[in-house]
Formats: C-alpha cells, sequence, structure tokens
C-alpha cells in the first residue's frame, strides 16, 4: 500500500514545549496537586502558580481547580475572565483569551494536531484567540487556529471548525451561525 501512515518515521524534534523538561514535569506535578486540590474559592492561589510558571493572567480571573494547562507559559488570559470546571488548554501553541470571557466547564481548547496526510503524522501547531467578552459554553471543543471574535458565543456541545465573527452566535457540529448576540448593537453598527 502505498499511501499509509508510519508511525515510525513521527519526529517533533522540531517542536518546543517552551521550558525544559524538569520545569514541564514540575508543572504537571504542581497542577496535579497544589492546584489542583486547592479550595473552591482560591483564585488568588490558582492565578499566582499559573503566574510562577509564566502564564498572562489580569486580574480578577476566576479559574476553577480542575482546569488542566498544559504549559501555562503559553496562556494569556485577560481581566475578569472565567475559566470553568474541566476545561483543558492544550496550550502546545499560544491560546490567548481576552477580558470578561467565560469558558465554560467541560471546553476543550486544542491548539495541536496531526496532518492525516503526512506519512509521518507530523505535529501541527496553531494559535486560538478568543477576543474580550465572548462565551464559549459547555462542552465545547475549538479547532486549532480559530479565533472567536469580541462578544462572540459558541453554544453548548458545539465543535468550532472555523472563526466565529465579532457578536455573532454560532452553534452546532460543525457549529454554524444562528443569530447576532446583541440585534440592537448590530443594527446600530449597520448604519
Amino acid at each position: 500500500m502505498k499511501n499509509r501512515i508510519r508511525l515510525d518515521l513521527y519526529n517533533q524534534d522540531w517542536y518546543s514545549r517552551g521550558r525544559s523538561n524538569a520545569v514541564v514535569l514540575l508543572w504537571w506535578f504542581v497542577q496535579g496537586t497544589l492546584f489542583r486540590f486547592s479550595l473552591h474559592n482560591m483564585y488568588g492561589w490558582r492565578r499566582f502558580l499559573l503566574r510562577l510558571f509564566g502564564a498572562k493572567i489580569g486580574r480578577g480571573v476566576q479559574v476553577r481547580a480542575t482546569a488542566k494547562f498544559t504549559y501555562p507559559w503559553k496562556v494569556t488570559i485577560g481581566d475578569y475572565s472565567w475559566i470553568g470546571d474541566n476545561v483543558e488548554f492544550y496550550s502546545l501553541d499560544r491560546i490567548e483569551v481576552g477580558e470578561h470571557c467565560v469558558v465554560s466547564q467541560h471546553c476543550y481548547l486544542c491548539t495541536g494536531s496531526h496532518d492525516m496526510t503526512d506519512e509521518a503524522f507530523g505535529l501541527v501547531t496553531r494559535p486560538i484567540v478568543i477576543r474580550d467578552g465572548a462565551w464559549i459554553a459547555s462542552d465545547v471543543f475549538v479547532y486549532p487556529g480559530v479565533t472567536v471574535g469580541v462578544m462572540g458565543v459558541v453554544a453548548a456541545r458545539s465543535t468550532v471548525v472555523k472563526d466565529v465573527p465579532a457578536n455573532q452566535v454560532f452553534a452546532g457540529t460543525p457549529a454554524k451561525f444562528v443569530k447576532e448576540r446583541f440585534q440592537e448593537k448590530a443594527r446600530l453598527h449597520m448604519i
């Protein structure tokens, strides 16, 4: 068979996790203990730990103890944003969350995948950007390279494979346009 996958050829020597193996392992240990088992309202403690490991975390950010960050030094979260229970930041590449955003429980922000046409199944990474005021509702999967615009919304259980424009609500798998988030404001912008 000519077209096939050869996982024995897989190589990601070009990829940088951004920190040494020792720092990566230390973060995974801290995340699995001090971060994970902190009390519900210890948002300041979790902000401190994320910042300690290089994340850029704004004022008043609330991250739940069950949220997971592969490489926090590749994550930015703006002021007063909320990160829900069991949210996963698969941050092989940059993940930027703006101010006053909500990323609800069980969401998966995925910056890494593989080239399915490559015999060696090569790693592919692309950043995710969630702009100010956006809401990613429960159990949403966000593909690598996606941007959710200012005040954009992705409905629960959706799969986002392309950008969500500002002030638009997307839903489904794959997520598609449903309506404007703020109808009155949308009309004012057209004038």
